[in-house]
């Protein structure tokens, strides 16, 4: 079997949201589930009277059982089909993860946690894992809607070829269209980002343009043929990168990102764009890294 879909379970509303994503994931490409709760000390609770270095004292036991049942439940009934493990594993829930990430063709997790992954929130967890995850990241948050399209973020740089081919793979498996939307601006704007630019400075918008064009072109080239099932609306904006692409999220049923980027994306590393669109995307976000980053 290819590798499993792997999901962090943790018991909160935003883990079990994750849970049913990743059933549906699973069944799309064929392959099982597994649901992975971690203990990591000191920041799990620990009920009154249970020493922290026995995670399977009286009561914590009882409570693991409880979350990984209804986990596991609600994976069932998102995607019946799907053969769903589970395990449960003593250490740091980034580094359990980040390690789990190694075998998995996917990592989903919440967008904020509690319990034993308290320290699930935007900026620690999901934002190491989708920098050092060594496969795409899917962080749910916000709302999917299945009549929307999925939507990529095209930067047009080699870090980005990952992300193309994953949006595209995606948009087959989900039966749906594929927006693919390229922001441009002048390139004072990607060194100074500021409210202007500098009145010193002067620049070709035409010819920039016609550059942001080609890159855009390029960097779909041969997709279509790989994908013909896949009805793609290309939409090159000319704008700032971060509200852009989260306005455009608000009509998304997924957004397909790269780690990091170049070009129209010059600011893509976890903690600009990257980090924007996991704290304020209107739908889930995949953040896929280059194989050999």
């Amino acid at each position: 079997m290819s590798a499993p879909v792997v999901v962090g379970v943790d018991g909160s509303p935003s883990s079990l949201a994750a849970v049913e994503i990743a059933a549906r994931e699973a069944a799309l490409r064929g392959v099982g589930l597994r649901l992975v709760h971690a203990f990591g000390w000191p920041g799990a609770h620990v009920p009154s009277g249970v020493p922290p270095w026995n995670p399977t004292g009286a009561g914590l036991r009882a409570m693991v059982d409880g979350t990984m049942t209804e986990a596991e439940r609600r994976a069932h009934t998102a995607a019946p089909g799907v053969e769903v493990t589970r395990e449960v594993v003593a250490g740091e829930p980034v580094l359990v993860l980040e390690i789990e990430s190694r075998t998995a063709g996917l990592l989903v997790v919440g967008s904020r946690g509690t319990g034993t992954f308290a320290t699930l929130l935007l900026g620690s967890t999901s934002a190491h894992l989708a920098a050092h995850a060594r496969c795409p990241v899917l962080v749910v948050r916000g709302t999917s809607d299945p009549a929307d399209p999925v939507l990529l973020a095209v930067d047009g740089s080699p870090t980005g070829e990952g992300a193309v081919q994953f949006a595209f793979a995606e948009a087959s498996a989900r039966g749906t269209d594929l927006v693919a939307l390229h922001v441009w601006n002048t390139r004072t704007e990607r060194v100074y980002d500021g409210a202007a630019d500098p009145p010193f400075v002067t620049y070709d918008e035409g010819r920039l343009r016609d550059e942001e064009e080609r890159v855009f072109a390029e960097a779909l080239s041969g997709m279509r043929e790989r994908y013909p099932d896949v009805t793609v609306h290309r939409r090159l904006v000319r704008g700032r990168v971060r509200a852009s692409v989260i306005e455009a999220t608000a009509q998304a049923q997924l957004l397909v990102v790269g780690a990091r980027g170049k070009g129209g994306f010059a600011g893509l590393r976890l903690g600009s764009v990257s980090q924007a669109v996991l704290h304020h995307a209107h739908c889930p976000v995949t953040v896929v890294r280059r194989a050999k980053d």
